[in-house]
C-alpha cells in the first residue's frame, strides 16, 4: 500500500506538481491525521512538509494547503499576524477571528502573538478580547443583571448624543452567551429596536463591523460565517482571503451547520456557490472541505 508520504513525494516529483493528489491526501484528512502525516514526512524525508509544498505550489491553492497543515490556533495566529503586517490592517480578519473564538482560543492566540498591535478602531476590541479573554462561559442567566445590561447599552447609545463604545464592549465581551440573548430581548423591549439595528444607527465603519460581528456570533455563529462566505463570493470578484480562512478554520468545527444556514439564508448551496465562483485546483480543494451538496 502506498503511504501518504509516498503519495505526497510522488506528487511533488519531477517538473510538474500533482495538485489533485495533494488534495486527496490532505483535504480528506482530519487535523490530527495531517499532523501525523507531517511528522511521518519529516522522519522519512528529513524535510518540513510545509516548506516543500510551499516551494512547489502557488496562489490560492497554496494558501489553502498551508493553512490545512497548521493546528487551528496556530492558523488563527498566523492569519492575525499576516492581517496586521505592513502599513494597513485587514480588519475583517481580526473581526472574524476575535469575535468568534472561545476564551481558551483567544488565550492561545495571545501566547503566540503577544506583541501584536492592531490599528484604528479595532484596537479596543483586540485589547478587550485578546488580552482579557474574559467572557463568562457558564450558562447562568441573571435576570436582574440582564435588565441592567440592556439599560446600560441603551444609555450608551440610543439614549445619548454620541456612543460610549467601551460600555458596549464591557457587556458584549464579558457576559456569557445565554445571558446576552436575554440582554438582547430586554434591549428590544426598552428601545423598541433590535440591537443590530441600533448598532447600525449608532456606529459606522470598522467599529460597526466589530459590534455586529460579536452580536451575530452570539445569536447564531454558523449564520455569521454563512453570511461572511456569501459576501466573499457575491458580485464581481471574490475575497479569497475570507473564503480561504473560513473554509480552512471551520471545516472540522461547524461546516455542516454553516452549509445548512447558507441554504436557509440564500436559497442556494454553499457547494454550488463555491463551484460557480472559483476554478481549477483551488475550486477542487475548497469543494472537498465543503463536502457534498
Amino acid at each position: 500500500m502506498i503511504t501518504n508520504v509516498q503519495k505526497l513525494r510522488e506528487a511533488m516529483k519531477g517538473a510538474g506538481t500533482n495538485e489533485e493528489a495533494i488534495t486527496e491526501v490532505l483535504a480528506r484528512r482530519t487535523v490530527a491525521q495531517r499532523q501525523r502525516i507531517k511528522e511521518a514526512y519529516k522522519q522519512s524525508v528529513g524535510k518540513d512538509l510545509a516548506d516543500d509544498l510551499s516551494s512547489e505550489l502557488s496562489g490560492n491553492f497554496r494558501s489553502v494547503v498551508l493553512g490545512l497543515l497548521m493546528l487551528p490556533p496556530v492558523y488563527d495566529a498566523y492569519e492575525l499576524k499576516f492581517a496586521m503586517k505592513g502599513a494597513g490592517t485587514e480588519e475583517a480578519c481580526l473581526i472574524d477571528i476575535l469575535a468568534s473564538r472561545t476564551n481558551a482560543e483567544i488565550q492561545t492566540l495571545n501566547g503566540v502573538y503577544k506583541k501584536g498591535k492592531c490599528v484604528s478602531s479595532v484596537d479596543t476590541m483586540y485589547d478587550m478580547r485578546s488580552i482579557s479573554a474574559g467572557r463568562d462561559e457558564s450558562d447562568n442567566v441573571d435576570e436582574a443583571q440582564a435588565v441592567l445590561d440592556a439599560k446600560d447599552i441603551y444609555e450608551a447609545g440610543e439614549a445619548r448624543w454620541g456612543t460610549d463604545e467601551v460600555k458596549f464592549l464591557t457587556v458584549l465581551c464579558v457576559r456569557n452567551e445565554k445571558h446576552l440573548l436575554r440582554v438582547f430581548q430586554e434591549y428590544q423591549k426598552i428601545s423598541g429596536r433590535d440591537i443590530e439595528d441600533s448598532i447600525k444607527r449608532e456606529m459606522s465603519g470598522s467599529l460597526e463591523d466589530v459590534f455586529l460581528a460579536i452580536v451575530k456570533c452570539i445569536k447564531n455563529k454558523p449564520a455569521f460565517f454563512a453570511e461572511r462566505l456569501y459576501k466573499s463570493m457575491k458580485g464581481l470578484g471574490t475575497t479569497d482571503s475570507v473564503l480561504i480562512r473560513i473554509m480552512v478554520a471551520r471545516a472540522e468545527v461547524d461546516m455542516l451547520d454553516i452549509k445548512a444556514q447558507f441554504l436557509k439564508m440564500y436559497g442556494k448551496t454553499l457547494h454550488s456557490f463555491i463551484k460557480g465562483d472559483t476554478s481549477g485546483d483551488y475550486r477542487k480543494i475548497l469543494l472537498v472541505l465543503c463536502g457534498g451538496e
